[in-house]
């Protein structure tokens, strides 16, 4: 199974070649990429550490200002970066006419390990140089979690670390990190029963613990469906109360309250207020195989 290290490794490589590619020093690549998708410095400089993956909006902001296409910016899909010079970058007048080469995603790794991965451990060593040299290969890295459809059918879901506690509730993080993603065939998940519009409304999440056993388990990933942001029946949500966030399910009750149920019958239901319950998304599925 691929690591998320290596995935992230590997995204790490694809966006420091991009850079370079548009003479971009990698000094000054967290302001750059912080301008680009409005974020702050800090959490930019978690792109290039590979401690996390921008979002959707954000990669495909950071794929345009660096002109290179999202697919391959965030999976490795298809070509990469121009080789050639970016604007703006001087070329010494005894080199103007020669062509200089393109460092590949391996070589600016090994770079970097040279200089500052020396504490790392062999494994953790060769892994990355692994993740980069599959970068320079075009191939692109990922994890399938369900039956394959038609040829031309798979489609990519964007997998987050939100974690919505199933119990006591969780603090949302200001940016989601963003995990694997997951190809699924929308045939495939209409047969199982998922029903949906557009597979682009589609979200990976996933679920911490016990309360929503045996329904949801502990880290059970959910897909989610994130157009549905009002109560549209009985069933599971996601949603915030109280600057929470819960997966539980919800029922109507009178005009201006929630009951809010856990599917584990040790955990009692609660009455919530409509209008202190924000809705993010309808769970649609548990990757356990249980319905909802």
């Amino acid at each position: 199974m691929v690591q998320i290290e290596d995935i992230r490794a590997a995204f790490v490589a694809r966006l420091k070649k991009s850079l370079a590619a548009r003479g971009i020093d990698l000094w000054g690549a967290g302001a750059r990429l912080a301008e680009i998708t409005k974020v702050t410095p800090k959490a930019s400089s978690k792109w290039l550490n590979g401690e996390s993956m921008p979002g959707p909006a954000k990669m495909q902001a950071i794929a345009q200002a660096l002109d290179v296409k999202v697919e391959w910016l965030q999976h490795g899909s298809g070509e990469g970066p121009d080789a050639s010079f970016a604007p703006g970058i001087d070329i010494p007048a005894d080199e103007s006419s020669a062509e200089a080469p393109l460092l590949s995603a391996a070589d600016m790794v090994r770079q970097m390990l040279a200089t500052k991965g020396k504490s790392l451990s062999e494994d953790a060593r060769a892994r990355l140089l692994a993740a980069a040299e599959q970068s320079d290969s075009g191939n692109v890295i990922h994890v399938d979690f369900s039956r394959p459809g038609q040829v031309g059918d798979e489609v990519w879901i964007a997998h987050y670390d939100v974690r919505a506690a199933m119990g006591g509730g969780q603090i949302p993080h200001e940016y989601p990190e963003m995990l694997q993603d997951v190809r699924v065939s929308p045939k495939h998940l209409r047969d199982l029963g998922v029903t949906f519009k557009e597979h682009f409304h589609l979200k990976m999440i996933t679920g911490w613990g016990q309360s929503m056993a045996p329904t949801i388990k502990d880290r059970d990933p959910l897909l989610v469906d994130i157009t549905i942001r009002e109560f549209t029946g009985d069933g599971i949500y996601l949603f915030s109360h109280d600057d929470m966030l819960y997966v539980k399910r919800l029922q109507k009750k009178g005009k201006d309250r929630f009951k809010m149920i856990s599917d584990n019958k040790h955990h009692d239901p609660e009455d919530i207020r409509v209008d202190d319950t924000h809705i993010l998304a309808r769970v649609l599925y548990v990757w356990n195989g249980q319905p909802v």
